[in-house]
């Protein structure tokens, strides 16, 4: 294992990734470990992406870690405008205007303002985008976004445990469908309550971080509502989308499921063994209506209640994500909470739970409407992620 220590600016930074690229012709196996400081955010990007596009290592290969010199960025150097996109009417992908003179949000007193670096895309930000919840959505013009992974640059009078310079992620909507903020985090910036973010996990990259928050909340508590624990069994409707890819990590690791099943098409399905799914169930071949085997608790994380339904054990649970409930399936909207993203550090930092990213990601911000388009196509494998905001 090669182990670099060095100070990076943003020529050196370009100069030193062919060095790492030809330390191995192999992209799959090679393994590093860098501690860098990294003297700028132009150096950081440039690093990132020399290991996602010289390597070309999956995100659920990666094995790097860093230590990123602090941000200097004060409040006397954030801008009054900034670059977003921004939809003012309700519609398709075609609704979405980048804009270039987009007011940086204004900080509340409990409120972080944060550099973004990367973002990530949900389903709910396409519903929301069509006017699905537009009752009780904020008024338009939107700049879209939930997931976020940056840098805080601004602190508000009443935040106690967050600093200039520090590396964060989280969800910026306390509430997903009800009243979520205007601003959103498809931006240079994005401001949000301490309450709703956490450290970023030390082993991870911005991209990697931006792919979490939202679906591992769900996931997380989707998993407490049923009152899942140790020892029980669980199956995953779309075990490898977003949600139903981290449903599988977190039953296994973190609940201690006895058994674990989860569905996908054929191409997918070692991708569900490789994320610790007993039972890989080619849902193009087999009805999960005739499994021989019932489970403690069903997540649907795909629409399929009405089959759900028939595959859980007497007093057992399922949830219901989307499409029609059947009972005695349920549905919930998940509350972003930083503390469950600080209790799942551990499990994030030594590498039981491991973000699953898009390989056709992530997708640089001028190309956010082609890969809202291939996130509504619902191919996805895992989460489509934004990054090269600026």
């Amino acid at each position: 294992m090669l182990t670099t220590t060095a100070t990076l600016s943003s020529s050196s930074a370009s100069q030193l990734a062919p060095l790492f690229h030809s330390l191995s012709p192999n992209p799959i196996s090679l393994r590093f470990s860098s501690t860098l400081q990294v003297t700028n955010n132009r150096a950081r990007r440039t690093l990132t992406s020399f290991t996602r596009q010289k390597c070309q290592l999956p995100a659920l290969r990666v094995s790097a870690s860093y230590e990123a010199a602090p941000a200097t960025a004060e409040a006397s150097t954030v801008p009054s405008e900034m670059k977003a996109w921004v939809y003012d009417k309700y519609g398709g992908v075609d609704v979405l205007k980048f804009d270039t003179k987009v007011a940086v949000p204004k900080l509340l007193d409990d409120q972080v303002l944060i550099k973004v670096m990367a973002a990530a895309l949900n389903p709910v930000d396409f519903k929301r985008r069509q006017g699905k919840f537009q009752n009780t959505d904020s008024p338009l013009p939107t700049v879209p976004g939930y997931d976020v992974a940056g840098v805080v640059v601004k602190v508000g009078s009443q935040v106690k445990d967050f600093k200039v310079g520090d590396e964060v992620y989280g969800d910026i909507h306390e509430k997903a469908l009800d009243g979520p903020k205007q601003s959103g985090t498809l931006a240079e910036y994005t401001a949000v309550e301490e309450r709703l973010i956490a450290l970023k996990p030390k082993n991870l990259d911005f991209t990697q971080a931006a792919s979490l928050p939202l679906a591992i909340e769900t996931a997380y508590e989707g998993l407490e509502r049923t009152g899942f624990s140790a020892g029980k069994s669980l199956l995953v409707l779309n075990g490898a989308g977003g949600v139903g890819s981290l449903v599988i990590q977190l039953a296994k690791h973190v609940f201690g499921a006895s058994r674990v099943a989860a569905t996908s098409s054929t191409g997918k399905l070692e991708l569900l063994k490789s994320l610790g799914a007993d039972l890989a169930i080619d849902y193009t071949k087999e009805n999960i209506e005739e499994l021989p085997e019932k489970f403690d608790v069903v997540y649907d994380a795909i629409g399929q209640c009405d089959k759900a339904v028939k595959v859980v054990k007497e007093g057992g649970s399922v949830v219901a994500l989307t499409g029609a409930v059947t009972p005695p399936g349920f549905r919930f909207v998940v509350t972003s909470n930083g503390a469950v993203l600080k209790k799942l550090n551990p499990y994030l930092e030594s590498g039981k739970v491991k973000p699953v990213i898009d390989p056709k990601g992530p997708f640089p911000f001028s190309k956010l409407v082609e890969a809202f388009s291939y996130l509504e196509t619902n191919r996805a494998i895992g989460k489509v992620v934004i990054d090269s905001i600026q």
